[in-house]
């Protein structure tokens, strides 16, 4: 017999998990104990705060496609987990939160760390459980892994009281079944075709689905077949490599202008494991307004859900492209990309200055010197847009941020998971791009990194203003600067000897060159790697442009 903590070690162990992010309190401390007699065969990283755990795990996932894991005790350990849940949950990210809570026969009484995590939590998971007997925990728990992996990914939360965790029963290992794709289309395959054969100027529109399918191989033969240009999501930054010749780059609010025109002009658009949020469809009775719409996505929820669409297919992206390629037609397209070509020539471009930094500038310098491996993940703001418009990005999985939440503090915890994710991978840079207000959030998993010695190297973009609120009411509020200049004085470089790590201040691009090639020196070091930060101060009134505003068009994008 086993202790319901030895059973979650068993667990784990038969799901193939091998890293657990988390946070130790009272209601965990069976659990915790168990960790320690596993600690051979489970690794446990202990973060600074829980949200930076479940970042963490996010992170974890988001790089190897594997479930993360993230455990934290009741109360207030359970309830810092709920913006890490939520990111994961918008961007569909496979992900189990085990809370621990007071024990059963305290339930209920307003306890001592007591909440009920899984009503907070309802809204933002694929599902919850609430463990009540020890003898539900291995079939809960295999339950929660296959949720999170079937059909859309998502997290799951599994809430275990104390005492479940304590108790014994017995425990039996079992074969798991392969988590093969489901080969089930629903839809009109045949309509699909005839879109695609007979469009004159077809145009893909991809996102994070197909990184969720592993599918880009297969959309890249779809591409070169039947001379598809594509454009994608943040989501789906690396699927189709920069310099690709069907690739346009980014969509949307901030994407590329020869993407959007793209858009507006194709007479079919395939929205590929997307949703058209609003961030890109952002007037949805403008958006592609001459085209046919097919939507092929994993999710039938998502099915005219922000646009009205002309056909639909649900499955798996890899199952559907897989079947339709085949009877795809051979074609050359070369009107439409000679139109493609003519726009990419007049494609938005800022200027360079080596005798300041230049955000572009930056982010061309930081790809040219991480090389196509590199490992980017950000915050979110300005320079998340800058590092999806200028990073050159080659590789799938290799983007983290955060996309339908927007959660500011994501991205140190998610880097820490993605460096733990990329250890069978060894000498791939971990480039942390944030900017001065995102890193204030949860900079505090500096003191994780160092423990650890994770080899991340943070760059922070620091105009001393919330830059993107500030870009805002700029354009659309009359240059009334409410609350985006807080004046703060934090000095990021003495900030990091506090914390015992390197840092650089760089005001100029040659500077930075300088300070980026002694990071990447110190993170791939052999004796004695460790995370590095180098401030970057930039100016107050950069911009991200293009931009298209808020339930704008293509005739609304404003290039200065």
């Amino acid at each position: 017999m086993l202790n319901g903590s030895e059973i979650l070690m068993e667990l784990l162990l038969e799901q193939g998990v091998d890293t657990v992010f988390g946070y130790p309190g009272g209601a965990v401390l069976h659990i915790y104990d168990a960790l320690y007699q596993y600690s051979d065969r489970i690794r446990h990283v202990m973060t600074a705060h829980e949200q930076g755990a479940a970042h963490a795990a996010d992170g974890y996932a988001r790089l190897t496609g594997k479930t993360g894991v993230v455990l934290a005790t009741s109360g207030p350990g359970a309830t810092n987990l709920v913006t890490g849940i939520a990111t994961a949950y918008m961007d569909s990210v496979p992900l189990i939160a085990i809370t621990g809570n007071v024990g059963t026969g305290f339930i209920g009484r307003d306890s001592f760390q007591e909440v009920y995590i899984a009503g907070i939590t309802m809204p933002i998971t694929k599902h919850n459980f609430v463990v009540r007997h020890a003898e539900e925990l291995a079939p809960t728990l295999r339950a929660a892994f296959n949720i999170a992996q079937e059909g859309r990914k998502g997290p799951v939360l599994v809430d275990i009281p104390k005492d479940v965790s304590a108790a014994l029963c017995d425990y039996a290992p079992i074969a798991l079944p392969s988590h093969a794709p489901d080969h089930t289309i629903t839809g009109d395959i045949d309509t699909a075709l005839r879109l695609l054969n007979t469009a004159e100027r077809p145009l893909i529109y991809f996102g994070g689905g197909v990184t969720s399918a592993n599918a880009g191989g297969l959309l890249r033969k779809l591409c070169e077949k039947a001379d598809i240009p594509a454009t994608h999501t943040l989501m789906a930054a690396g699927v189709l490599g920069c310099g690709e010749a069907h690739n346009l780059g980014l969509i949307g609010m901030h994407g590329c202008v020869t993407a959007n025109h793209a858009v507006h002009h194709c007479d079919l658009l395939v929205i590929l494991g997307a949703r058209c949020s609003d961030r890109v469809a952002l007037n949805p009775a403008s958006f592609a307004p001459q085209a046919k719409k097919l939507h092929i996505d994993i999710d039938a929820a998502e099915f005219q859900k922000n646009i009205a669409v002309d056909c639909t297919l649900a499955g798996d992206v890899g199952v559907i492209l897989s079947t339709l390629l085949p009877q795809v037609a051979q074609a050359q397209r070369g009107t439409w990309m000679e139109q493609i070509q003519a726009w990419r020539r007049k494609d938005y471009h800022p200027m360079d200055d080596a005798s300041s930094l230049k955000p572009h500038q930056v982010m061309e310098r930081i790809s040219a010197l991480a090389g196509k491996d590199a490992i980017y993940v950000t915050d979110v703001g300005q320079h998340q847009l800058w590092a999806a418009q200028y990073c050159r990005h080659v590789r799938p999985r290799s983007f983290l941020t955060s996309g339908g939440l927007g959660t500011m503090g994501f991205g140190y915890g998610a880097s820490i998971g993605a460096a733990f994710g990329a250890q069978n991978t060894p000498n791939r840079p971990i480039v942390h791009i944030t900017g001065d207000g995102s890193f204030h959030m949860n900079l505090q998993e500096a003191c994780t990194a160092v423990s650890y010695a994770v080899p991340i190297i943070t760059v922070i973009m620091n105009n001393h203003v919330l830059g993107m609120v500030r870009q805002w009411q700029s354009a659309f509020y009359a240059k009334r600067y409410s609350s985006t200049d807080p004046q703060r004085r934090t000095d990021f470089v003495q900030l990091a000897k506090g914390f015992g790590l390197p840092a650089f201040r760089c005001t100029d691009l040659r500077g930075f060159e300088g300070a980026f090639a002694q990071a990447l020196t110190i993170t791939q070091s052999t004796k004695q790697p460790g995370p590095v930060w180098i401030e970057c101060e930039i100016g107050k009134d950069e911009k991200v442009l293009p931009m298209i505003p808020a339930g704008g068009s293509l005739q609304d994008m404003m290039m200065d």
